[in-house]
């Protein structure tokens, strides 16, 4: 076995692929494992731990199993397994796999020597005598089988057996020993010992007059999407390994007494948070982080912060952080404390003292343009190696306001030649002369979100800091900060970010739909955004169902059809919202046979299921000579696919009488049509396909109530418009039709704010607040059917 001598370590390391063919592994292994970064990433550690520049094969193969097996929250004992395995004395696979779960087990707690090397087998010898007597016990045992199925006996059953007695005994010893015996039991294989054996005919069952089929049960996830999430006192297993362009590499885990003295404090209780910019209104892709971050504590009986992250004082405004405030509980969550980065400066500030003590932080004179060539070029600073004690004076002037805005910032010492970006020195500090929002006028300086983030999740004792995929990236540098600083460390988890069809989810293009007035407003019901949806008439539950019937993912970033949104919205109105009447485009028909000054009063049914006798569950509908249909429900030439009303034709008023068109009344041109004449059949004798909503004077020349109806279409006319370089060159003219001469039954004069309802045939709708006493405006939340036709429940 051939070592790297001291002699040799400043030498340049080989290639990997030349390394790993060096320790035995053969060609295919090798580039199978160069094609997998983590894999090159974990044997090349490996390697550097071991030593070694050749190996003997069999050590090789060893060195390879623990590089993509060993357990991640026992790194820190993989340099001792390792010197077990060049010593010869792990020198099998059954010793290694129980090495493994042994430290699998175990974690980063001290090992001791003793019970590892008894649990590993280490110094066992199982002599070939031995092996011979166990091979003899195990085929007795099995000679009726043996005698039965001859050479299609199953070798690895017997082995197994063989294994149990002997564990640390030489696998391919006993292989080799039981397939001899079984030649001495068998003698030469016949023609019929080496034919292929007949596949046996599926029977085919036996038909029933009745199949059902019967549905897989729920998995765990689907119950409860929670239960991908460890408890917190399982927060010592190592979280990310951070590796350095020097090789070097970062465990990052906690400690035992760091993590038995952060459950010390929270009781073992899940504690999550929020973290919300208050930079702008909250969107449905918040929703979904509230549905994980709140859902998973009040699941555990744990605790979620609503933490206002409010480390930029020039963005931040009031009127969002009293909006988030009041969407969280309107959304259903109620936070356990409501808390701001900013309470958490002094901290952040005396931190960051300590890390430039320990010589990881430095304060920095380079502009941005020539921060981002350094990045880009993976060139240090000039001033990276300054003195500790010059960045402690220059930080403190940072500090007292001495330094001009953008003259100097602080930034971490982490890797500029690092392959991930965000382990570049990012910056910690940087110099605002701007009051803060919360903090007032103390601070000349504002931590990052690079900085703080992971501080005050530390500082909070936050169990579990989940955040979307493209943090995913950030992670090393997250952890890199709070091993730096021996921190307290939650498990990070990222879930994939909710993009909903024919919208934009960012917070800058919204905030320029809303500033430039392409919408009206952040509460527009055309946004995502959550006002705006509250405001379009959808509410929190629906959202929420939608939210958990996407799951709590990893997969991808991939773009959901607004149209899953909306089957949730149906779901929900389909069950809670009253029907009702109204008529968007008014076509008069007079009821000739029906006398000047009649009113007749019909029940309406408020449900379809509604029973006769229950009269909570109806509302009146006048009936009179003059009532409205929508124009579109009338044809001067009938066909078989239409259902409305046409010269001739009867159709039946929805709650009320069949009616038959009898005259056409026009106005000046043949192509306007004013008026229809009709009769009404009060039998109801006639059995009619064709029903009709409507609305009549409640009563003689009085005008049915006016209302004004909102329809919205989709914002966007393309799927994706956040991928288009002129994406609001992409928005829909149509998006917002508003009709001011729509007729409604006289109930709806009544609503409320907050009411919905279902106008028949037509949709589902919301009470807009432009409504007032003397103009009542709905806002249509969701047609009855899908776009692709389906329709809704009726």
């Amino acid at each position: 076995m051939a070592t790297a001598s001291d002699g040799d370590m400043g030498a340049a390391a080989p290639p990997p692929l030349e390394s790993f063919l060096a320790i035995g592994l053969d060609q295919r292994t090798a580039e199978n494992a160069l094609a997998n970064r983590k894999v090159t990433a974990n044997l090349t550690a490996v390697i550097a731990e071991a030593g070694v520049t050749g190996c003997d094969k069999s050590v090789g193969n060893l060195l390879y199993t623990v590089a993509t097996k060993y357990p991640a929250n026992a790194l820190v004992h993989r340099p001792n397994l390792i010197k077990y395995i060049l010593s010869e004395k792990i020198k099998n696979s059954a010793q290694l796999d129980a090495a493994l779960s042994f430290l699998s087990t175990l974690g980063p707690d001290s090992l001791d020597l003793v019970k590892f090397e008894e649990a590993c087998g280490v110094g066992v010898v199982v002599s070939f005598e031995e092996i011979q007597s166990a091979v003899s016990d195990v085929l007795n045992e099995n000679m009726e089988a043996i005698v039965e199925q001859r050479y299609r006996i199953n070798v690895g059953s017997l082995c197994g057996q063989v294994r149990k007695r002997h564990p640390w005994g030489d696998a391919k010893l006993v292989k080799e020993e039981i397939e001899k015996r079984l030649v001495e039991i068998l003698g030469p294989k016949t023609e019929a010992d080496n034919a292929k054996p007949m596949k046996k005919k599926k029977e085919k069952p036996t038909k029933v007059e009745e199949e059902k089929t019967v549905a897989a049960p729920p998995s765990e996830e689907e119950l409860n999407p929670y239960s991908i999430f460890p408890q917190p006192e399982e927060n010592f297993k190592v979280h990310t390994e951070i590796f350095f362009s020097d090789g070097n590499i970062w465990r990052a885990h906690n400690t035992k007494s760091i993590l038995e003295k952060h459950l010390k404090v929270t009781g073992g209780k899940v504690m999550t948070r929020f973290p919300p910019e208050p930079n702008g209104y909250l969107h449905i892709g918040h929703a979904k982080a509230m549905f994980i971050d709140f859902g998973l504590a009040k699941e555990r009986n744990g605790h979620c912060y609503l933490r206002f992250d409010d480390t930029n004082p020039e963005a931040e405004k009031k009127e969002y952080i009293d909006h988030i405030q009041e969407i969280v509980t309107w959304m259903g969550w109620e936070p356990y404390k409501v808390t701001y980065t900013s309470d958490y400066f002094q901290n952040l500030y005396e931190l960051a003292i300590c890390l430039i003590q320990k010589g990881l932080a430095y304060v920095d004179h380079q502009t941005p343009e020539e921060i981002k060539e350094c990045r880009e070029k993976k060139m240090n600073s000039p001033w990276r190696d300054r003195p500790i004690e010059e960045s402690l004076r220059l930080f403190e002037d940072m500090r007292r306001g001495l330094i001009a805005e953008g003259k100097a910032t602080l930034r971490m010492k982490q890797d500029m030649q690092n392959d991930n970006k965000n382990m570049a020195d990012l910056i910690a500090y940087r110099i605002k002369f701007t009051p803060h929002p919360h903090a007032g006028d103390k601070w000349f300086i504002y931590p990052s979100y690079d900085y703080a983030h992971c501080l005050v999740d530390s500082l909070e004792n936050i169990t579990h800091s989940l955040c979307t995929l493209e943090f995913d990236i950030r992670r090393p540098s997250y952890y890199w900060l709070l091993v730096a600083l021996g921190q307290y460390q939650p498990h990070v988890w990222e879930y994939s970010r909710l993009n909903i069809s024919n919208n934009v989810m960012s917070k800058r293009k919204l905030n320029r739909l809303v500033t430039d007035k392409w919408v009206d407003g952040w509460d527009d019901p055309r946004l995502l955004t959550l006002a705006g949806l509250r405001r379009r008439g959808v509410s929190s539950t629906a959202i929420n169902s939608f939210i958990r019937g996407m799951g709590i993912t990893r997969s991808d970033n991939s773009l959901i059809r607004i149209e899953r949104l909306e089957y949730h919205i149906r779901e929900e109105l389909n069950k809670v919202a009253p029907r009702a009447l109204v008529v968007l485009h008014p076509l008069k028909v007079v009821i000739t046979n029906l006398d000047h000054g009649t009113i007749i009063n019909l029940d309406a049914k408020m449900w379809p299921n509604a029973s006769d006798d229950d009269a909570s569950a109806h509302y009146k509908v006048p009936f009179s000579r003059t009532v409205y249909i929508e124009q579109s429900d009338f044809r001067l030439k009938d066909s078989k696919d239409f259902y409305g009303l046409a010269p001739g034709k009867s159709v039946m008023l929805r709650h009320a009488f069949p009616i038959k068109c009898t005259e056409v009344i026009y106005g000046d041109n043949p192509d306007s049509i004013v008026e229809i004449r009709a009769e009404y059949d009060p039998s109801k004798a006639t059995k009619l396909k064709g029903v009709l909503h409507w609305v009549a004077e409640p009563s003689p020349g009085v005008e049915p109530l006016k209302v004004e109806v909102r329809l919205f279409e989709k914002l966007f006319l393309s799927e994706n418009p956040a991928e288009l370089e002129d994406w609001l060159g992409d928005l829909n003219p149509q998006s917002k039709e508003v009709i001011k001469g729509a007729y409604a039954v006289p109930s709806l004069a009544n609503a409320m704010l907050g009411d919905k309802f279902q106008f028949e045939r037509l949709g589902y709708f919301a009470v807009d607040s432009d409504s007032t006493p003397e103009r009542m405006v709905f806002n249509r939340t969701v047609t009855l059917k899908d776009s692709y036709g389906k329709a809704g429940p009726k």
